[in-house]
């Protein structure tokens, strides 16, 4: 496990220790549990920690407000015995005749809180599950009461709810036809802006361990720095790879086995990746806007309140990259990438055509880039050299992509630099065979950008330490001859294709 003690004193020092309410809401499998549960061990020695899971309540539990009521209590005193120990261990009292609502409920936490020899903090995980309820909202409500007057009334000291919803939106989950209001009972949330992700430092820390305990040989900076490029510290894609390196790969932990192993997780169906398929199938805006943004380099502001911007970021498929949306990490933008190709394959001619031609591509086990590179010209201007400018621009990398994906699928991969990606050009970095290939796919913006163009892909191709790489020029100029030529510029060949 990669050690979370950094963050644990942060949130106990910054947050619980002052006595906030607060909110963790990150996407599917971020870790969230993980971290609630190494939280409140590490809070047991300075406060009563009451760690409840709503996943563990049935629809029954929320059915109304006294059945609500008296499961919430009974699982509070079950931790609250465990916690607190014999001598101050309750009961829950005999049902009585009359009623016993929330207003019970929060009068016997209150005296719990008040009788308590420690400062009690409550941690709800998964409170997604209780968002279709109205009990759940009135509970809030009651919650953000007693806190507004906890000087003169006692109740927790410190309370957290995880779940990939925030609370604002859980409130628009119920009722889906008041989407246009946004005032919630959890307005008194502190804000949680800590990085869950993790650092290469904490992934080369972790696989430290391992490598005392396997002596297998591994560089675990190098691997480390590799796993962090593909995945940007999202915790399960992190601990996925290192699972396929681990059991699947046979303990060989290099780069080429670190992309062996994303190569593998992507065919599978995991639940990861079946929840960002789900989304963007229930919010086309999403789809869209994220197949703009990996076809077209399109730079879109980041803001939060732009619904699919908000919905990206909540699911954790999309973050923020110097003022504009950007694909959470690389394993993402192949996965949506893959997705949107599939969804495409059938109905498009350019990956049709490709899939008939795939064999004449590979000789020896090794990919023919040049060969392609030519085929792809005369193919696209068989097939779209009447469609109009505009057409061409925001569709040009897709069809290249769209080429490439039955050629190099089940032995090769791909995946967009995207450091390098705007409008004008982006970055395709190939592998095939152990082989790279780095592909620059440029739309033509006058021979100075071109030039500049160059140079930027030979710097490219150092970083990379290969001498060749190949470019892709959409040019738009009736008069520039199509084709493919090689460019020597001093150790380097670039190898030009101009449609």
């Amino acid at each position: 496990m990669v050690r979370l003690d950094n963050m644990l004193a942060q949130i106990k020092e910054k947050l619980v220790d002052r006595g906030s309410y607060f909110v963790i809401n990150r996407g599917r499998q971020y870790g969230k549990t993980t971290l609630l549960r190494a939280l409140a061990e590490y809070l047991k020695d300075t406060y009563i920690v009451i760690a409840l899971d709503f996943q563990k309540m049935g629809s029954r539990e929320f059915a109304d407000e006294e059945t609500f009521a008296h499961s919430f209590m009974e699982d509070v005193l079950l931790r609250w015995n465990r916690a607190a120990g014999e001598a101050q261990a309750l009961h829950f009292p005999a049902a009585e005749e009359h009623a016993y609502g929330l207003k019970e409920l929060f009068i016997n936490l209150s005296a719990l809180c008040e009788h308590s020899l420690r400062p009690i903090v409550l941690i709800i995980d998964e409170v997604d599950s209780a968002g279709n309820h109205q009990v759940f909202i009135d509970f809030l409500a009651q919650l953000r009461g007693y806190y507004l007057e906890r000087d003169e009334t006692p109740i927790f000291h410190s309370v957290i709810l995880a779940g990939v919803y925030d609370i604002k939106n859980l409130k628009l989950k119920l009722r889906p036809e008041l989407e246009h209001q946004y005032n919630s009972p959890w307005n008194i949330a502190a804000s949680f802006d800590m990085d869950m992700n993790f650092s290469a430092a904490q992934i080369a820390s972790m696989l430290g361990e391992y490598e005392a305990d396997h002596q297998t040989g591994m560089a675990a900076e190098l691997v480390a720095e590799e796993i962090y490029a593909y995945t940007s510290g999202y915790p399960v894609l992190v601990s996925l790879i290192c699972k396929y390196v681990d059991e699947k790969l046979g303990k060989v932990w290099s780069k080429e086995r670190v992309a062996q192993a994303v190569k593998m997780i992507l065919k599978e169906s995991t639940p990861l990746f079946e929840s960002m398929v789900k989304q963007l199938d229930l919010y086309r805006e999403l789809y869209e806007m994220i197949e703009g943004i990996l076809y077209q380099g399109r730079q879109i502001p980041f803001e939060i309140d732009v619904k699919p911007v908000s919905i990206g970021k909540m699911f954790g498929f999309l973050k923020e990259v110097d003022g504009q949306v950007a694909v959470a990490n690389r394993m993402f933008e192949m996965k949506l990438l893959n997705t949107f190709i599939a969804k495409e394959a059938l109905k498009n001619i350019s990956y049709r055509s490709a899939q008939r031609d795939r064999n004449q591509f590979v000789e020896g086990g090794r990919l023919n880039m040049t060969l392609l590179l030519e085929k792809f010209v005369t193919h696209f201007h068989e097939v779209y050299d009447r469609k109009d400018e505009t057409f061409l621009e925001d569709n040009g990398r897709k069809f290249f992509l769209l080429y490439l994906k039955p050629i190099i699928n089940g032995t090769g991969n791909y995946y967009i630099e995207a450091q390098t990606r705007d409008a004008r050009r982006t970055d395709v970095i190939v592998d095939y065979g152990g082989e790279q290939f780095i592909v620059e796919l440029k739309i033509w913006r006058g021979k100075e950008y071109h030039n500049r163009g160059e140079k930027q892909l030979i710097e490219y191709l150092d970083y990379y330490h290969t001498n060749k790489g190949y470019l892709v020029s959409y040019n738009f100029n009736r008069k520039v001859e199509s084709g493919v030529k090689e460019i020597q510029i001093g150790d380097k060949v670039i190898v030009e294709a101009v449609v």
